[in-house]
């Protein structure tokens, strides 16, 4: 996988323009890597490590039949 960094210095308020601009940049973007750059912004969010599977923790959550 690809490795991202952040530039920090790459934060500012945007003009409705420039925020036109971002938008185009991503949608010429192909969807695989839309999806790449949004998991990796995920993984950076929660601490995860991209290379590894990630589970669904069963003790949080449970299915309970419902009543008929």
């Amino acid at each position: 996988m690809q490795s991202y960094r952040l530039d920090r210095t790459a934060f500012r308020i945007a003009t409705f323009q420039e925020a036109d601009h971002w938008r185009a940049y991503w949608l010429g973007k192909s969807p695989s890597e839309r999806l790449q750059a949004a998991w990796h912004l995920v993984c950076r969010a929660y601490n995860l490590d991209p290379e590894q599977e990630h589970r669904l923790d069963r003790t949080k959550f449970a299915m309970r039949k419902q009543p008929a």
